[in-house]
């Protein structure tokens, strides 16, 4: 596995690497040498952060957690990767079988009870016109609507967007780009 760990407002030592290394040796018998983790630790207030994502071709695992320690953070993010991996393993393989086939999700194993998750549907579709706007107005357009996002047209780019809003209180906007 390939490792890129950042530090955001903090130096992550020599030792705190190792330690997020050694507790991820656990998932090369899944992924490839060639599998990119991204790890970010950082410090907020009183609290510091670790958030780490795996993208797996058009699939990503992401999971992250704040806690006083970081080396606990750690622990909590695996668990929560790992229950992911079991959780999801059947529709990965399902709806993504050539990605599938060069990950060992077959090693995995499914607890009984995590097998009896019912799986979530689509229970309600809307449509809506979109129209061109800035991302200024999208973003009072879903303030006065009350709403966590808002999908729109932009008008500088002549593309669908969203724009949403963020745990912190600030925005997000998502854009897509062409490969």
């Amino acid at each position: 596995m390939k490792f890129t760990i950042y530090g955001k407002n903090m130096h992550v030592s020599d030792s705190l690497k190792d330690a997020l290394k050694k507790k991820f040796s656990k998932f090369e018998r899944f992924f490839g040498p060639d599998t990119e983790v991204y790890a970010t630790f950082s410090k907020e207030k009183k609290y510091q952060m670790l958030e780490v994502t795996i993208p797996l071709g058009r699939t990503v695992l992401r999971a992250e957690e704040k806690a006083d320690d970081l080396l606990s953070a750690i622990e909590v993010v695996v668990d929560k990767l790992e229950g992911q991996l079991r959780r999801y393993k059947t529709k990965i393989q399902k709806n993504y079988a050539e990605e599938a086939k060069r990950y060992h999700l077959d090693e995995i194993e499914i607890d009984e009870e995590e097998e009896d998750i019912p799986e979530a549907k689509v229970v309600r579709t809307k449509k809506f016109a979109v129209k061109p706007m800035s991302v200024e107005e999208a973003t009072l357009q879903m303030e006065m609507l009350g709403h966590d996002f808002f999908v729109f047209e932009d008008s500088d780019i002549d593309t669908i967007c969203v724009v949403y809003k963020r745990k912190d209180g600030n925005y997000g906007l998502i854009e897509p780009y062409d490969e």
